[in-house]
């Protein structure tokens, strides 16, 4: 009886093996993961079933229905609407169609760098809030950052400020009930943001990495910070915390209070009311640009392959975690090709040890490529800035990897202005300044058992 009941089982899975790899390879938006998933579920069902279950949707379903912003995004095979843009703005034409918005002029900016100045602006924002404070972070520890940020949110709600906060549940799975318990008891309206729908409710890929803080609807900020104490450099081995945020002011602050609302009503399933767009204050040109596992498009990969094809004279990119598609490789490839500065800062420091190791192998073959690779000697290196020729710079949540390029929220603001420009360039030239360039011999003089670490890390570049 009993080998019965075993054979039955084997048989089972092997069973639902076949089905799920069928799904596999035709859902599975690579070919080397339809292959990997379809090899494991087919061989060894056993042990690939259930994280196929967890890991293996390719599409986040149902987060544009019913959003009146959904029609703004163009579909796969619909024309790109041709939008006015500025001269300044042009060439980047195609981000501009892809998110179906165009830049707006009239904004003021200002670079807040490192974790202490800038939750101290961004906290002193907040504090003066009179109308409506949005507040949205991956990551929220109740330590002493988390606190501050919980005392000053009580504040303002007491105040009769319409307060709303949301949280990534995976990012921040270690913020106890207390916390949001305390908050909603003092009227913040607080939520987790979940897969919430049948469709999506096993996965975990599908994560809101995204950073807004919108006051009164006049000034926005975006960038890498999340709360908690590492962000302000307080936990070693990783401290310091290198890292940026932006401040705006300008019309597209708007483009961020949508944002919020699309993941508030996802959640809610309430409108969330906002303020008018503000005025323009400033010169600066702007586009914020928003990509998810629900986009019809690969959003982030294209938004990184459009913005480094415009470039004539230089690209510089500071990232945490590099594992460049094949789209985003070529594109830096074909850059140095064209004889633009192509210079890339990663960490020196491992904060997730498979993602660190892939970026070795990843920087090695860029170096064979012409592409000057450096490495952040301070801390750990979190900021994810883009600079590209004398007037362009983008600040932002997206790391260049196939997570923040397919599945994770994500924004960033795209910057047409000489002067920030010129700001951002001089932050890079510093960092760049506390760095040492990675050279051939990182790779080539690793133990051999390492360097097979680094190969089989490359492996589950569609997950990292």
């Amino acid at each position: 009886m009993t080998t019965i009941v075993l054979t039955t089982c084997i048989a089972l899975f092997h069973l639902l093996g076949l089905f799920a790899a069928m799904h596999a390879v035709t859902h599975t938006r690579t070919p080397q993961g339809a292959i990997g998933w379809a090899l494991g579920l087919l061989l060894l069902p056993y042990l690939t079933l259930l994280p196929y279950l967890y890991l293996g949707s390719s599409r986040f379903l149902g987060y544009y229905a019913g959003h009146p912003t959904r029609s703004a995004r163009p579909m796969p095979g619909q024309p790109a609407e041709r939008l006015p843009l500025e001269p300044a703005c042009a060439r980047f034409s195609a981000i501009s169609a892809l998110q179906g918005r165009p830049f707006r002029a009239g904004h003021r900016l200002r670079l807040l760098i490192d974790g202490e100045a800038a939750f101290a602006v961004m906290l002193a924002a907040m504090e003066a809030a009179e109308d409506c404070l949005l507040v949205q972070f991956f990551i929220i520890h109740d330590d002493q950052l988390g606190r501050r940020l919980q005392a000053v949110l009580l504040r303002r709600a007491a105040a009769g400020v319409r307060v709303c906060v949301l949280f990534d549940g995976v990012g921040s799975h270690a913020l106890p009930q207390s916390y949001i318990d305390t908050l909603r008891a003092g009227g913040v309206a607080i939520h987790r943001f979940a897969t919430h729908r049948w469709r999506n409710r096993f996965q975990l890929n599908f994560r809101n990495h995204r950073k807004i803080v919108v006051v009164d609807g006049k000034i926005g900020y975006v960038g890498g910070l999340n709360v908690g104490d590492e962000y302000l450099g307080l936990k070693p081995p990783l401290a310091p915390w290198r890292d940026t945020q932006l401040e705006l002011r300008g019309p597209a602050v708007a483009e961020l209070q949508q944002l919020f609302a699309d993941d508030w009503r996802w959640i809610t399933g309430q409108p969330l009311p906002l303020p008018p767009a503000p005025t323009g204050e400033g010169s600066a040109s702007a586009l914020v640009v928003a990509s998810g596992p629900a986009d019809p498009r690969e959003t982030g990969s294209l938004f990184f392959t459009a913005a480094i094809n415009a470039a004539q004279q230089r690209v510089w990119l500071s990232t945490p975690y590099f594992v460049p598609d094949n789209a985003v490789r070529s594109a830096l490839q074909l850059a140095v090709l064209r004889g633009v500065d192509v210079r890339i800062l990663i960490p020196s420091r491992a904060d997730h040890r498979t993602v660190f190791l892939a970026s070795t192998l990843h920087a090695h073959q860029a170096l064979t490529a012409g592409i000057r690779m450096f490495r952040y000697q301070p801390g750990f290196l979190h900021q994810k800035a883009l600079l590209v020729d004398h007037d362009t710079a983008a600040i932002g949540s997206m790391n260049l990897d196939s997570r923040s390029f397919r599945l994770n929220f994500e924004v960033s603001a795209l910057v047409v202005d000489e002067p920030f420009a010129v700001a951002v360039a001089a932050m890079l030239s510093e960092d760049f300044s506390r760095a040492l360039a990675i050279t051939e011999r990182e790779y080539r003089d690793a133990p051999y058992l390492r360097r097979v670490a680094m190969h089989v890390a490359r492996l589950f570049d569609p997950l990292l």
